[in-house]
């Protein structure tokens, strides 16, 4: 079987590999132990490997690059323009040669590839929305469009189109689904933590602004004022790490929270199991692997109602939910802190739901969906 790729992330290659964001590529690599050959549409841009990247596993690789686009600036569009040809013209050949077609969305390259999979009705298809799937939520108009094209069944035939989470009034081709971080025989059994001593949180994301890390640093300094044994872990980097670190110096935190940078996935699975509770602020999410991944070790997740985040915590019971209305945040976290029984059996709860969705049964289904 050939796979065809379609996705914006950005690639690159180092002494005969193909290597992208580790995450994206872990799962990807499932897919290809399926196929005899690989077909990738995407921009070739990274110039040096780093801890939050890995290589692709697979031998018969047909990278086809193209290039990045945006209609952000006037200049950016135009540039757009001049490429959206030859990138339209790859993603054709790409379909035309493919016996399965796999998008990747939302994104730019997710929207042309919408479009383009059209003139394609009889071969078979799986669509990746990694974002947020509630047609309620805000979204730009691209993001808009691409989950009408893909849930319009005259438009996309022979598709599976999985989303996260269970959504009202879906039409026949909307799989709900998951990702997964761990195996079965990782499923070591982890002890209930003390709330008693140094209580840690952890933030792990990219620091930018959808991902809100500041609002996380707002809590530890309010919680800091009521019980001064707490700690903050970031784990990250990005456009606010600046302004994190003088907001630190110039509030006197820097006893109280750390800014750890990127790194790598044993390392932040380490800290899951040592950390009390996992917190993300963000704007925006599709399935949060932070979350499923703190709940696995028992770091309990402190989030915003977005996504399929308020099922994923079972609306309050396996974790926090946060209003981002900073005063009743914090009064919320407190009173589990001091709360030992509650905080127990929330991260049981936690604990024992998110170990249902391993690498093994996420394989299974990557499997049933290529036959």
């Amino acid at each position: 079987m050939r796979l065809a790729i379609i996705t914006h992330v950005n690639h690159g290659f180092n002494d005969g590999s193909f290597y992208a964001y580790a995450p994206y590529v872990k799962e990807m690599n499932i897919w290809l132990k399926n196929v005899d050959e690989v077909i990738i549409v995407a921009p070739l841009y990274l110039q040096k490997k780093t801890n939050i990247e890995i290589d692709y596993n697979h031998d018969f690789i047909d990278f086809r690059q193209v290039e990045r686009f945006n209609f952000l600036t006037i200049k950016s569009t135009f540039l757009s323009f001049l490429s959206l040809p030859k990138i339209m013209l790859e993603i054709y050949s790409a379909m035309k040669q493919a016996d399965h077609i796999h998008l990747r969305c939302p994104g730019n390259m997710g929207l042309l590839a919408c479009f383009i999979q059209i003139f394609f009705p009889k071969k078979n298809k799986t669509a990746k929305y990694a974002g947020n799937w509630d047609f309620k939520a805000e979204q730009p108009l691209s993001y808009r469009i691409q989950k009408w094209i893909l849930s319009n069944t005259f438009l996309t035939k022979n598709m599976k189109v999985l989303v996260y989470g269970e959504w009202e009034n879906s039409t026949k081709n909307i799989k709900p689904f998951f990702t997964a971080s761990y195996r079965e025989d990782e499923k070591i059994e982890i002890q209930s933590k003390k709330l008693d001593r140094c209580i840690s949180f952890m933030f792990v994301g990219s620091l930018y602004e959808g991902k809100k890390p500041l609002y996380a640093v707002n809590l530890i300094e309010q919680i800091i004022k009521e019980n001064g044994r707490v700690k903050l872990f970031i784990y990250g980097e990005g456009s606010l790490e600046d302004e994190i670190k003088k907001y630190i110096v110039t509030n006197e935190l820097e006893e109280f929270v750390f800014l750890k940078g990127n790194v790598n996935h044993e390392e932040i699975k380490k800290q899951y199991q040592k950390n009390h509770f996992v917190i993300l602020p963000s704007k925006s999410e599709g399935w949060p692997k932070v979350i499923a991944e703190g709940m696995f070790w028992k770091c309990l997740p402190i989030a915003t109602r977005v996504s399929c985040v308020p099922s994923m915590l079972d609306y309050g019971k396996r974790g926090l939910l946060l209003s981002l209305d900073l005063e009743k945040d914090v009064e919320m976290i407190l009173k589990l802190l001091n709360d030992q029984e509650d905080y127990e059996q929330k991260c049981d709860l936690a604990f024992n739901w998110s170990r249902n969705f391993t690498f093994d049964y996420f394989e299974r289904e990557i499997k049933q969906l290529l036959q």
